[in-house]
């Protein structure tokens, strides 16, 4: 299945049924009356988060969504049915928006959620309604009101735990199919991953979800190889893994490259919590690890990690301290949604 993260789509829901305009024919009741019936209600446009979908394909192949008029109302006093709804399912975290790309009409990170997204007309009123005193025999009827319509755009950003960012064949995927049970494309050259990759970690009991993309080099921001857009799928993340590679010509400046493109990208992904990594460790000798880690150290501001998915050298060190930058944030988010005390005399 190939995968996609973004599509725009057009949605309409269905008119309102007419009213009718009907008098009672019966040949031994000698005031019949209006007996016109109610036009049904257009159906719904609506969009449901569900399990078990993690890309859009489907949106790529059917862009027009249009839900079922309502029935017209007929004699008798018979009312039009309602139009059958057209429910649009997505994956959890897809954000729903409008034409313009920017404005946010909902948000689907969890699974059951439903939100309409075009309201149905309302049926028009048969003779019947208009009936009064004064009027006892009324010749007109309402029209149903016409479906409203519009152009979406659906983006999907992946839910997880913790993010991996870094230059292309700095160790992500192979770092992930390490502690996960996922399969990603791995090979020694630049750019095997293209497209996002989840997996669930399991570590000292417990368990958490970590995303991979594919990497960034300079001037990603600007479009510059797959560009910057893989970023949406770590925004959510409480922790970002950052793995610099130990091969690479200078530790400090691949780091430096990859903080720019994040700064570049904004939506807040550069204030997130960050670990940062020296990866492929097995393949440097004593003397040109310990330049690589110095450099990194200035770079990062801060001691990086040393580890090798090769090897095993490190992972369980790097697995604890994401989960403990998750659990600290997940302490902080209960913490502030926390209700505040009241105040007692």
């Amino acid at each position: 299945m190939k995968f996609l993260d973004e599509a725009k789509v057009y949605v309409r829901s269905g008119d309102g049924g007419a009213g009718c305009v009907s008098f009672r024919r019966e040949k031994f009741i000698e005031f019949g009356g209006p007996n016109g019936g109610d036009g049904g209600r257009g159906g719904d446009v609506w969009v449901e988060c569900v399990e078990g979908l993690n890309t859009l394909i489907d949106y790529r192949y059917q862009q027009h969504f249009k839900a079922r008029k309502g029935e017209h109302g007929m004699g008798s006093n018979r009312h039009g049915a309602k139009g059958a709804d057209v429910v649009l399912k997505v994956p959890a975290g897809t954000e729903i928006l409008a034409e313009d790309g920017e404005t946010l009409i909902a948000d689907m990170t969890e699974i059951g959620q439903r939100v309409r997204l075009a309201k149905g007309g309302n049926g028009g009123f048969g003779n019947a309604y208009f009936t009064t005193s004064t009027n006892r025999a009324p010749k007109h009827a309402n029209p149903g009101l016409e479906g409203h319509e519009q152009w979406i755009w659906l983006r999907l950003k992946l839910i997880a735990d913790a993010g991996l960012v870094g230059l292309p064949n700095a160790g992500k995927s192979t770092f992930l199919a390490t502690v996960t049970a996922a399969k990603p494309k791995i090979a020694d050259y630049p750019f095997t991953t293209l497209h996002p990759g989840l997996g669930v970690v399991r570590a000292d009991g417990r368990e958490f979800v970590l995303a991979d993309i594919p990497g960034l080099i300079e001037g990603a921001h600007e479009g510059v190889g797959l560009g910057d857009k893989f970023l949406a799928h770590v925004e959510r993340c409480r922790v970002l893994l950052h793995l610099v590679e130990g091969t690479s010509e200078h530790a400090g400046k691949a780091y430096k490259l990859v903080r720019g493109e994040i700064e570049a990208y904004g939506h807040e992904l550069a204030e997130k919590p960050e670990i940062v990594a020296l990866s492929k460790a097995d393949a440097l000798d004593a003397d040109t690890l310990k330049e690589q880690v110095a450099r990194l150290k200035r770079a990062a501001k801060r001691k990086p990690l040393i580890l090798s998915s090769a090897t095993g050298q490190g992972v369980q060190e790097a697995l604890r301290a994401v989960m403990a930058e998750i659990e600290a944030a997940g302490a902080a988010e209960a913490e502030a949604a926390a209700p505040a005390a009241s105040w007692q005399p």
